[in-house]
């Protein structure tokens, strides 16, 4: 008889071989041409590579996202890969902008962040935005980091799942499709990684679009890196069996 743990590596290695494949078999309900461009515009900026970043922004505007859409991407993304690349992302953006107003396009800003009206303490609402992330309670013992440095857990509740995940211009989907892009574009942050892409799978993201997200990011991105997001991804799916 075959035991598990057999066909949980017989299934990563599946994956690993042939994401190209599933890829292309599951592209009718992969990832929507907004979404593509979140990916790609979240990695371009990550990476700095702002020529081709420009051209991403372009084909996200004529994909749908709004201009108030594309801002927040950037505004999120910075979270993980720093101000630096974000701003500077933010100006190529101003730029395309300024570029299709002199050929006469006038881009939709679409919605404005919703004001907040939560009186709760922020750190009280960035737990209760992550748990609504993770889909449990978060009452059990602190991380490592929490404990050896307890400020960055306050700044994590507080800032980023607060001041940030609270902004309704983009959805959790979204945000975490921003996320999991960033974190394999720069490398390296394999449990976060795996956290991230474990919430993907949580909000409905489907296994499909996350195979499809990793292939959207080959041709920006290192392979190694990509390499590394699918076995963490394969290894995520095998664990869910």
């Amino acid at each position: 008889m075959i035991n598990k743990p057999f066909l949980k590596s017989l299934f990563c290695l599946f994956l690993l071989l042939n994401f190209t494949l599933v890829s292309a078999a599951i592209e009718p309900y992969g990832l929507s041409a907004k979404e593509k461009s979140i990916v790609t515009i979240s990695a371009l900026t990550a990476k700095g590579d702002l020529v081709n970043l420009e051209t991403a922004l372009v084909e996200g505007l004529e994909a749908g996202l709004t201009v108030n859409e594309i801002k927040e991407v950037m505004v999120h993304l910075y979270a993980y890969c720093g101000f630096p690349r974000s701003l500077r992302g933010l100006r190529s953006f101003i730029n395309v902008l300024d570029e299709r107003k002199e050929q006469g396009i006038e881009d939709t800003m679409g919605k404005e962040a919703t004001p907040i009206e939560d009186m709760r303490p922020k750190y009280d609402r960035g737990k209760s935005i992550l748990e609504d992330l993770v889909q449990k309670k978060l009452d059990g013992p602190k991380a490592d980091y929490a404990e050896f440095a307890p400020v960055i857990e306050v700044f994590l509740k507080e800032h980023l799942f607060a001041d940030i995940f609270e902004r309704d211009v983009l959805d959790y989907q979204q945000r975490e499709l921003v996320t999991v892009s960033v974190l394999i574009t720069i490398g390296d942050v394999e449990p976060m990684l795996r956290s991230h892409m474990n919430i993907c799978l949580i909000q409905g993201i489907t296994p499909e679009k996350l195979v499809e997200l990793v292939d959207v990011l080959k041709n920006n991105v290192d392979n190694s890196k990509i390499d590394s997001a699918k076995e963490v991804l394969g290894e995520l799916l095998a664990s869910k069996d």
